[in-house]
This record gives C-alpha cells, structure tokens and sequence, in this order.
C-alpha cells in the first residue's frame, strides 16, 4: 500500500536536504526551511532524532585513525632517519659491527620513544576533549533537555544563551536580535548582530541575548566543518615542524657538501677507498642530530599533558 498523505516520504526527503543543499537554505523562509527539514517549533521526537542520527552522523569532524603499524614505520623516514640510515649503510660497508649496532639502536630508539609519547600525547588530547564537551539545550518530544552537541541532528530546536558555543550551523528563530562573536571564523573583531532568520555558524559564541535556533546543517556539513576539510586537505606543517625539516635540510646539505669535498682532496692526494669511507662516516655520524627526534616528541608529549593537567 502507497502512503496516501505522502509525509512520511516529505519528512524523509525533507531530512536529507540539509547536507545536500545547504545553500538553499539560508535564504527560504522560516516556515518553509521547517517543511524542509520535516521539524516544527516543538522539535523532533527522540525517535526521529536517533534516526537521523543513524543517517547523518555524530555532530563532529571524522578524525582518520592512522595504522599503528604504518604511524611506527612512518618514524623510519624523513631527513634525519635517513642520515642515520646512511651512517649505519657506511658502518656495515667498513665492517665496524659495534657502531653498527649503535647506530641501528639509536634509530630503534628514536622510533620508539617517538611512537609512545605521541601515543600517549593522543589519548591524553583525547581525554582534554572530553573534558572539554559541548552541551546543548534541545527539544525533544516538546521538552527542554541537555545533551552533548555531538548528537544534535539537522532539525532539531536548540537555546542558544549568553556565552554558550553555537553547536551547529542554525536559523534564528523569533525572539529579539542578538550579538554574536564570529572571529574564530571570519576574523571580525567585534560581535556582529543577527536578527530572526539569520544564520548562525559552529564554533561562534553568543556574546549578549537569548534565542531558540533551528539547526540545519551539523558536523562537515557546517561552515567550520568545510573550512576545516580544506585546511586537512592542504596538509598544511606546522611552525616547529617546517623548522625541524629546515635543520634537518641544512645538516643534509652541509654534510653532502664535506663529504664531496672529502672525496676530491682524497682522490687528488691517492688515498685508499676504505680511508675515504672512514672520512665520510665520521662527518655523518657527527652531523646527524640523533637525540633531535626523540627530544621533540617528548617535548610535544609534556606540553600535551599541561593542557590537561596543568
């Protein structure tokens, strides 16, 4: 059998305009962005919430989990693993097993301290966000209730007060005009005013009044979230880390430099292959900053904590 009022089937399509077409609706009118989403003033049932729930997501950016496998490897390349890969290579060619052996512990090592503070330094940022969670008023079934702002749905009505973080993108609803704090957005120093009917973004703060706002877009749907793909896609470094890789880059080049000279003036004077290998194992050894590694990711790993416990 059909459904003969179809509003099964307009609440349904209505609930998955918001992530698909979200420009369309900024501008609609209040009553008509309600049909969209299939809501009302009274909110969505805890039903329907956990459907869409189901359909749409947590209200929250996807973190890529990393292969432990693959991140401990990943410890194996770049600049300074590679030197110290390079000062092993000549230890093995001249036969000096002891150093050898110490190179490869250090580089080891190196892996190892790295792998387990930056472990550690995630499960502790991990428990600095929990620490840190977002609440939402919401109506639920008619009825004002608090949840986490990770599990707000497209459609849902939602109390914004003086100081809260607007948890998702949403429509004012009536009410008087209010300021809000948009700079970690836009940049705007000053807190800007939105009217009934304006939109407000994730991640901005409410600086001066009291409104009801009905959420239309949640998680990589919002401005933030979009804004925060592209910045993950342009695979942007860090300042301390551009900085290690231009140490790393001028120790590399310095020591290629010597160690070209070091083979000129000892082809020029005759000296034995076996010779000229000691020379260049000796520079490398000394230009490599072996500890560099493990050093940072301790360092990295404190400051992680005193954000938690500090």
């Amino acid at each position: 059998m059909g459904n003969p009022s179809g509003k099964g089937e307009d609440r349904q399509a209505g609930a998955k305009t918001p992530q698909s077409a979200e420009g369309q609706l900024v501008d609609v009118p209040m009553a008509e962005l309600l049909t969209r989403l299939g809501t009302s003033p009274n909110g969505l049932s805890q039903v329907e919430a956990q459907t869409r729930l189901s359909e749409y997501g947590y209200n929250e950016l996807a973190e890529k989990k990393v292969n432990p496998l693959l991140k401990f490897l990943s410890y194996f390349w770049g600049p300074i693993p590679g030197m110290i890969m390079v000062a092993a290579i000549l230890s093995g060619v001249l036969r000096h097993w002891p150093d050898f052996g110490i190179i490869l512990a250090l580089l080891m090592m190196n892996a190892v301290v790295g792998f387990r503070e930056e472990y550690q330094a995630g499960n502790v940022i991990a428990a600095l966000k929990k620490k840190l969670a977002v609440q939402a008023k919401v109506k639920r079934d008619s009825k004002w209730t608090t949840i986490l702002a990770r599990e707000l749905v497209p459609g849902d009505i939602t109390r914004l007060r003086i100081g809260d973080i607007v948890p998702a993108d949403a429509r004012l609803l009536d009410g008087d005009s209010v300021e809000v704090d948009q700079s970690a957005l836009t940049g705007e120093s000053l807190p800007v005013e939105r009217k009934p009917g304006d939109v407000v973004y994730s991640g901005s703060i409410l600086r001066q009044g009291e409104i009801d706002a009905l959420v239309y877009a949640t998680g990589t749907a919002t401005y933030y979230g979009k804004t925060a793909e592209l910045v993950k896609a342009a695979q942007t470094r860090s300042h301390l880390q551009r900085a290690v890789i231009k140490i790393a880059d001028y120790l590399i080049i310095i020591a290629v430099a010597l160690a070209v000279l070091i083979l000129v003036v000892a082809l020029f004077r005759g000296d034995r292959m076996i010779t000229i290998l000691q020379f260049t194992l000796v520079l490398t050894v000394a230009a490599v900053p072996v500890a560099m590694p493990a050093v940072l990711s301790v360092t990295m790993a404190v400051g992680a904590r005193a954000l938690v416990f500090g």
